[in-house]
């Protein structure tokens, strides 16, 4: 019986702006793989040209991942060199790169990375926050439901937070915060990373929202968040209770009482309002 020679997935960082950031591994893989699956083509072609690699191009994205992974898979079954691409950064970081590296893993199918620029580790090491620990959670979701969940997590966290956020919802985003995390708490965005005009801006999420009402958000953010104090105390259930008592006597209604709380404690808007509803 012949043996099978399979291919190889090479996952290659691409710069997230200035293409001197590529690697010469990065582009001798580029050069030398028989096929690139990029996340945007005619994204990707200007990279290529820049360092004339003449590798075709494939396209791979959220769109069509579900066609496009059996026939990956397929060609790295021939014996085929595969290289992976995103328009910038590392694949599988926030976009579907993760689904065909999970295919190929369970294929027995080679994985091998070529490191780049990741605009979460690049943002955080300039932001002047913690980075011993940290969290990422990427993009929050759009849907309401799953994106109150996810808000309601990071309270509690004390690990530095890495968040993304597109220009066009960058507002929505720091009152979502403001309302689970408060006005006070420490956040660094920075935006258009390693380019010509790279901006790190520093303050609080209350700032923030004043700063971002009169300068209109442009390019692609990443947030990074402090998280909650180390001594922060564990307020019990009937502690709240007592304070949201006091804040009703006072005529001041559920919701405006949750909200005030929040700001002072490490629990959320919408867990105080439910101990609220048991008064």
């Amino acid at each position: 019986m012949s043996e099978v020679n399979l291919g190889t997935l090479y996952i290659v960082g691409t710069p997230i702006g200035n293409l001197e950031d590529i690697t010469f591994r990065a582009i001798k893989t580029l050069q030398t793989v028989d096929l690139i699956a990029a996340e945007d083509t005619r994204h990707t072609n200007k990279l290529l040209q820049h360092f004339d690699i003449q590798t075709p191009q494939l396209s791979y994205h959220q769109h069509n991942q579900q066609s496009r992974i059996p026939e990956l898979i397929e060609k790295l079954h021939q014996g085929k060199t595969i290289a992976l691409v995103t328009d910038a950064g590392m694949p599988g970081i926030s976009d579907p790169g993760y689904e065909i590296v999970k295919a190929c893993v369970g294929a027995n199918i080679s994985v091998v990375p070529i490191p780049g620029v990741s605009a979460s580790i690049t943002a955080l090491s300039a932001s002047g926050l913690p980075s011993n620990k940290f969290i990422f959670i990427g993009f929050l979701p759009s849907k309401s439901k799953q994106r109150q969940q996810d808000l309601e997590i990071l309270p509690n966290l004390q690990e530095t937070i890495i968040l993304y956020e597109s220009p066009h919802k960058l507002k929505q985003t720091l009152e979502d915060l403001a309302k689970v995390l408060g006005k006070q708490r420490k956040i660094v965005l920075a935006r258009e990373l390693t380019k010509l005009y790279e901006e790190f801006w520093r303050g609080t999420i209350g700032q923030a929202i004043i700063h971002y009402q009169t300068n209109q958000p442009r390019g692609e953010f990443t947030l990074i968040i402090a998280g909650a104090e180390p001594d922060t105390p564990v307020i019990s259930e009937d502690t709240i209770k007592v304070e949201l008592q006091k804040l009703l006597e006072q005529g001041i209604s559920r919701s405006q009482a949750s909200r005030q709380l929040a700001y002072q404690t490490n629990l959320s808007r919408r867990q105080i309002y439910q101990i609220a509803l048991k008064i």
